[in-house]
């Protein structure tokens, strides 16, 4: 059963919101500090080719200090610090559940990282570079809503979706009561709507739940949420270049976890949009938001929904510039203002968002949430 979204088809007509165009920052975050409540928020030109996802961004809070915290572990720590009345989250909190996610190896090894085809080129997807990695282990899956809920439960963590009291989410995932309270939207991506109440626990706002779906991927966690989960349970976030890596799959020079064809002998692969972005999902692959984090195939390292589901979070800050020069375990640049993101989501469809390649990336800065980014942990040691 499909979804419909009484959406313009076109980036450049607004909602019925009575809104106000404006010329804005490029950090959405601090355009809804700012307006009043009939404006909506306008994005740059090359967002009419988008879902728009990856400007879903808040303004910095300033009592986290993110640009000192070069290594994700530490940020972790330190946000949790600040966030949840000093308590940190070192063995004495470490992992305590009944299942938890199990992690694959991931054998050393090299690969062409990037592609010389992008498909989408602003996004720094070239040049191709040969990069070595040494051996890693990785989440199988997704973490899920049972698997962050357990985390909440041990250490009373607060994410940061919850004290802003907000986060982003598709239109055509809310009730009309939760959108007739609404009165700013995305002018580029009118289909993100900020919506109070929303958050990990409350996917679509106040009045929706996990409670059917503990084993989906926990969504509205920002970077700072996930390395404080990855730290609490002794992991950390993969590096761009492990997670594009293991994407592969043990496949070289291939479009997907699976290969370069789509659809198999007729078959989904992955979690995507079926239809006419973003008027109409047909969820033809059985979804027309998230999915169960073991859905669909794994790929040649035992490794589920790489592409498609949801966003995942890197440890690796963004750039879209990139050296020809073999690498050997790249961690990114040493700063910078946005962190990477892979894999695309429910939302992509190649008339729009052709992220759910490996080679595809986005960014958002740290504390961004949205309905449909996430996170999985990788680790040097089996867990």
């Amino acid at each position: 059963m499909g979804i419909s979204v009484l959406v313009p088809c076109w980036a450049f007509v607004f909602l019925s919101l009575n809104s106000v165009e404006f010329t804005g920052s490029e950090t959405v975050g601090e355009e809804l500090a700012t307006m009043s409540e009939t404006e909506t928020l306008v994005l740059s030109d090359s967002e009419s080719s988008s879902c728009g996802c990856h400007s879903l961004k808040r303004e910095r809070v300033a009592s986290i200090d993110r640009e000192a915290s070069l290594l994700f572990e530490q940020a972790a720590v330190k946000y949790s610090e600040t966030a949840n009345n000093g308590r940190t989250f070192g063995q004495e909190h470490k992992q305590e559940v009944d299942s938890p996610n199990k992690m694959v190896l991931i054998p050393a090894g090299e690969f062409m990282m990037g592609t010389n085809n992008p498909g989408i080129p602003q996004d720094g997807e070239s040049p191709e570079r040969r990069v070595h990695l040494d051996q890693f282990y990785m989440d199988i899956h997704e973490v899920s809503n049972q698997e962050f809920q357990k985390f909440v439960n041990v250490t009373n963590y607060v994410t940061e979706a919850e004290t802003f009291g907000d986060s982003f989410v598709f239109e055509g995932l809310l009730s009309k009561d939760v959108k007739s309270q609404i009165s700013q939207a995305v002018a580029a991506a009118p289909w993100w709507l900020p919506v109070r109440g929303a958050d990990w626990r409350h996917p679509e706002g106040p009045d929706s739940s996990i409670t059917d779906r503990l084993d989906h991927p926990v969504l509205h966690v920002s970077w700072s949420d996930a390395s404080a989960y990855c730290a609490w349970a002794g992991k950390r976030l993969p590096t761009e270049a492990e997670w594009e890596y293991a994407c592969q799959g043990g496949l070289n020079n291939r479009l997907f976890p699976w290969g370069n064809k789509l659809h198999p002998k007729g078959q989904h692969y992955a979690n995507l949009w079926q239809g006419e972005f973003p008027t109409h999902n047909s969820g033809e692959d059985g979804y027309t938001s998230t999915s169960p984090v073991m859905s669909f195939p794994a790929n040649g390292y035992g490794l589920y929904n790489m592409v498609g589901n949801a966003w995942e979070w890197t440890s690796d800050w963004w750039t879209v510039h990139h050296t020809t020069d073999e690498l050997h375990n790249p961690n990114g640049p040493a700063t910078g203002h946005d962190r990477v993101k892979k894999g695309g989501s429910y939302m992509c469809h190649k008339s729009y968002c052709y992220r759910y390649r490996c080679a595809a990336r986005s960014q958002n800065t740290p504390d961004s949430s949205a309905s449909n980014l996430g996170f999985r942990c990788a680790s040097q040691e089996k867990l």
